[in-house]
């Protein structure tokens, strides 16, 4: 399963496991917060709460493994400090892992492994890749990069490739690939124009479907498109993902759909000041589907299934773990926007020189990419 949650960081985050297994998220009401793992993986989700002796601060972050035990990342003096937490029958385990010092920390989305957890950590004219679950001895500096870098996109299903975006001397933001066997050494990956500012938003290592925030159809104003890794074709922004008044971030790429890009299914959180909802979208599509979420959905989470069910979790009050599921392409509901005509707005935007860098190209990472073939 490809997941990804987009809010990763402090109470509202809720972060789903790289497999889609498990999930974690600080749970409870005020100042009474505890970690909370979900099963996602059996016939119905369930949660087990993990509270230790006092309550967690707001700003603590939780990540998930493949084996069930959730990483908690706490503010400790000037630093974080690192722990496992299970289940222990009716109590929690607790496995201290170390701490690292910088008073700006946050961490990475779940890598692909299953079994390690990275961290960015802020200095004042670089970015620190910190390892700081999965190694043999704790915390672990893994590489040190030039700029300060935002994002976090995993490329590969090995936890070997990272994606960042960077910037870099006051220059417009670019995002590069990072390769963690090889000290952190950096190739660009995106860069549509010189001026324009480019950020890799999801990718999916099954496909090579990119989706990309990047403001060179209209400088100054970002928009969401769509590339594929090893494409020498131009990124595309297709006008029906752009809308009037409304925010669209992708949260999630059905996987399973072997170099066909342009029939991976993506999961959009749609914000407005109405609220928020779903929008659901294909490459190959010329529309938008736009449907109404799940009562208490945790916004900007939820995973696909290779056949294509999208769930997504939510809380009531009458339910504390729940998981929807449906199936998008059985749903009848209309889908928006439409051009003037009531004809679905086809009309797409391609800088002269918009294409992502072809990842083939980058020798560091060929060797993880083997196998794939450029699609356009």
């Amino acid at each position: 399963m490809t997941v990804c949650a987009i809010e990763t960081a402090g109470r509202t985050g809720f972060t789903i496991a790289a497999d889609g297994t498990y999930a974690a998220r600080l749970a409870g009401d005020g100042d009474a917060l505890y970690p909370e793992r979900w099963t996602l993986d059996g016939p119905e989700p369930y949660a087990v709460p993990l509270p230790l002796g006092q309550p967690e601060d707001p700003h603590a972050q939780v990540l998930p493994l493949a084996d069930g035990r959730v990483l908690i990342a706490r503010r400790a003096g000037g630093g974080y400090t690192f722990s496992l937490l299970y289940p222990t029958g009716p109590g929690t385990g607790q496995l201290p892992l170390g701490a690292v010092e910088s008073p700006a920390l946050r961490l990475l989305p779940p890598s692909p492994d299953g079994t390690c957890a990275y961290a960015l950590t802020a200095g004042e004219h670089s970015t620190g890749v910190w390892r700081v679950a999965g190694g043999a001895y704790g915390p672990e500096h893994v590489a040190e990069i030039e700029g300060r870098c935002t994002g976090g996109v995993w490329l590969d299903r090995t936890g070997r490739l990272l994606a960042l975006d960077r910037q870099l001397d006051g220059r417009p933001v670019k995002t590069v690939a990072v390769d963690l066997e090889r000290g952190g050494e950096v190739t660009e990956l995106l860069q549509i124009t010189e001026d324009s500012e480019d950020r890799l938003l999801l990718a999916d290592a099954d496909s090579g479907l990119l989706l990309i925030r990047s403001d060179a159809p209209s400088p100054g104003h970002a928009r969401l498109g769509w590339g594929v890794m090893g494409s020498t074709l131009p990124v595309r922004f297709p006008e029906c993902l752009r809308l009037a008044d409304a925010a669209v971030t992708p949260f999630a790429v059905q996987p399973g759909q072997m170099l066909i890009p342009e029939g991976c299914a993506v999961a959009l959180r749609i914000d407005a000041a109405a609220g928020s909802w779903l929008g659901v979208w294909r490459p190959s599509e010329r529309r938008m589907r736009q449907l109404r979420a799940p009562a208490g959905w945790l916004r900007g989470a939820g995973l696909w299934t290779p056949e294509g069910e999208l769930r997504l979790p939510y809380v009531t009050g009458a339910v504390r773990c729940g998981l929807a599921r449906f199936v998008p392409d059985a749903v009848t509901q209309p889908s928006q926007p439409e051009d003037a005509r009531g004809e679905p707005s086809a009309r797409e935007v391609t800088p002269g020189v918009c294409k992502p860098v072809p990842l083939q190209q980058a020798p560091l990472q060929q060797a993880a990419l083997t196998g794939r073939t450029a699609r356009g």
